[in-house]
């Protein structure tokens, strides 16, 4: 490892700091180096709050060394005047001659220009460190950026025998196939994801809430597809107590303050692509697909993912509802106390 991959890689690290609390900004981490010697170090925390790059700048006790030092930033500073200034304005300023970058903004106000205006300034810049992983940290705002939709993650839990639910069930009552471990660290995705979209029959059946409750975090968008309209207004789903997005067949387009968005959609024709469409409109750069098995594998029948993170649980039964069917090797295996979790790619 080279010493720009070291001190991106430093970055690296800082920036997942900001995982969903950042939205709609990228996550960004920064750092100063003087001398072999990390000087300043910053992230970016939330929109409208500072940026990763005047962070660390603020941090640097001794201003004097900026002009002897190597600012290293994930992602290419920013170019333009948004809710605060342009940080490559902020670095020529300061007179940090050497500029080291993972990889360049998609963004289309940023997009290159940061780099022609640091170099345009003099600057010494090197672009496209450690660029596979500065991406792949900002998979959810590149894709939709560059897809034009949120990041797509299905989730789901599966017996060994691939079933993820009971044929019947009492109502109120959920089978659980994983653990309490595998539940919380679910909620602790859902903290850091945008939206989170269940279809009718898995409304009906579990009433799920969707929410934040066995972590620390902000409650995402809950999506739900409901093509009649007929989920009763008792359910969790339509308690109002965090917004809510209801696709439907009806034509008619309806927004209120009660936290409940309703959007009609053409059922004749690809309603995945419609909805991911208007879920791009309404600003959600992630999304999580929880269910149920229809739901899960139209979107892979469309290719409509980019991830996916199923559970193997310990729990059995002999006779379900089958889990959706994903035709490729697991990227990677992960053991949550005795469930297994297993990673795919959609690349």
């Amino acid at each position: 490892m080279n010493r720009n991959e070291f001190y991106i890689k430093r970055c690296l690290e800082l920036a997942e700091n900001g995982l969903g609390t950042t939205y709609p900004n990228p996550l960004v981490g920064c750092v100063i180096v003087h001398d072999e010697k990390i000087i300043g170090e910053g992230w970016h925390i939330k929109s409208g709050d500072a940026h990763a790059e005047v962070r660390a700048i603020a941090s640097v006790k001794d201003e004097s060394l900026l002009k002897k030092s190597t600012i290293y930033v994930t992602l290419e500073p920013c170019s333009h005047f948004g809710k605060t200034p342009p940080c490559s304005d902020l670095i020529i300023a300061k007179k940090i001659p050497n500029i080291v970058v993972g990889t360049l903004d998609p963004f289309a106000k940023v997009a290159g220009i940061g780099i022609k205006k640091l170099l345009a300034a003099g600057r010494n810049v090197v672009v496209g460190v450690c660029e596979k992983e500065c991406e792949a940290l900002n998979k959810r705002f590149f894709t939709f950026h560059r897809k034009k939709r949120p990041y797509v993650i299905l989730k789901w839990a599966e017996t060994k025998h691939g079933f993820i639910a009971p044929l019947e069930q009492k109502s109120n009552e959920i089978f659980w196939i994983t653990n309490s471990h595998a539940q919380q660290l679910v909620h602790k995705w859902r903290s850091k994801e945008q939206a989170i979209l269940v279809g009718t029959q898995t409304a009906l059946a579990d009433n799920p809430k969707l929410n934040v409750r066995h972590w620390n975090g902000t409650n995402p968008t809950r999506v739900v597809i409901d093509k009649s309209l007929k989920l009763p207004g008792h359910l969790s789903l339509l308690d109002k107590s965090q917004p809510t997005v209801v696709f439907h067949d009806k034509g008619i387009t309806e927004k209120n303050k009660d936290n409940l968005i309703y959007i009609g959609l053409d059922f004749n024709c690809e309603v995945l692509t419609q909805a991911l469409e208007e879920l791009y409109k309404l600003e959600l750069q992630s999304i999580i697909i929880e269910g149920g098995s229809k739901t899960l594998q139209g979107f892979i029948d469309a290719g409509l993912w980019d991830e996916a993170r199923v559970f193997t649980g310990q729990n059995d039964i002999d006779k379900g509802i089958k889990g959706p069917v994903l035709e490729r090797q697991a990227t990677r295996t992960v053991d949550v106390e005795g469930d297994q979790l297993n990673y795919f790619y959609n690349d």
